[in-house]
């Protein structure tokens, strides 16, 4: 019954993320649809090449979001003589859950952390900071990487890529609707027209925003879940998330790009003016409460 229950609630959270995705091809449309037909007098011609353009961007980052995102963060590649620790551990986690191993990468930053990128399980980094390393026992860094290899096998780094992109070139052109209709004549400067391009101009990048915020949410509940399961011991995984979040308060990460955080186990940039809605990350707290209930289920203490 209980892998029935954790079987529907990954079923679930897929349904809820492919409707996502859908929403924001069609916010993606509507967008094209509004700038083709203010610009070009043609709302068909707008919205066609807005939708190859979101394909041409993903395309792109589906090859080559990896490297960017490594590069961004000075990551390093690793071996086993350099980073034993590391390697034994995701050796493990790998052979538990039926995996191909990864390559490994180490971040030169004392902020403990963690994410996992590749367009595909057959082209994984996992990737630890020097921090993360400090601060969790062998037990605790299991439960991280495990939760990281369930990324790798839902292919969620594809996902959040993709809605990451999407959300960018929504609000690129946006932007770009924005200021065109100030010091543009335009194709058509009807009044109607001109309000409609308006609305969408402001209200579709705050849109895309919030789709990909949920998204990012929704990935990671489930590969807390998965996580815990590859290893057998939630509470492995709760106890790294209470370290990591204190630790990622007291000391944000200066490196990489903002943009990125939501690959992260737990948000890498202190967000405590930001609104529960506009969090990259489920609260950790509710991330805990989750991980303890499936202990309790389990019959862990």
């Amino acid at each position: 019954m209980e892998f029935e229950v954790n079987k529907m609630a990954a079923l679930g959270a897929s349904f809820r993320t492919v409707f996502l995705f859908l929403f924001m091809f069609a916010l993606f449309g509507v967008v094209g649809w509004v700038l083709g037909d203010y610009f070009l007098g043609n709302w068909i011609t707008g919205m066609l090449f807005f939708l190859a353009f979101a394909a041409i961007i993903n395309l792109i980052s589906y090859f080559y979001s990896s490297k960017i995102v490594l590069w961004s963060y000075k990551a390093k590649i690793v071996s086993e003589v350099e980073a034993p620790r590391l390697y034994r551990a995701v050796k493990k986690i790998s052979d538990l859950s039926g995996l191909p191993m990864p390559k490994i990468a180490v971040v030169p930053t004392q902020t403990p952390n963690a994410f996992a990128t590749g367009r595909n399980p057959k082209n994984a980094v996992v990737a630890a900071t020097e921090g993360i390393l400090k601060i969790l026992d062998d037990n605790e860094l299991e439960g991280v990487l495990a939760h990281e290899m369930a990324h790798i096998k839902d292919r969620d780094i594809l996902v959040m890529t993709i809605a990451a992109t999407l959300a960018g070139a929504i609000s690129f052109a946006a932007r770009w609707a924005f200021w065109g209709s100030m010091f543009s004549g335009g194709g058509r400067r009807d009044n109607g027209t001109a309000i409609i391009m308006l609305v969408v101009a402001i209200t579709a990048p705050i849109a895309a925003l919030l789709v990909q915020l949920a998204i990012s949410r929704s990935r990671e509940y489930k590969a807390d879940q998965e996580g815990a399961m590859i290893i057998g011991k939630p509470l492995y995984l709760a106890r790294a998330l209470e370290k990591l979040e204190v630790a990622n308060r007291r000391n944000p990460m200066k490196l990489g790009n903002p943009a990125s955080s939501s690959l992260w186990i737990v948000n890498p940039i202190s967000g405590g003016g930001f609104v529960r809605i506009f969090m990259t990350h489920p609260p950790v707290k509710d991330r805990i409460d989750r991980l303890r209930k499936m202990a309790d289920q389990m019959g862990q203490y």
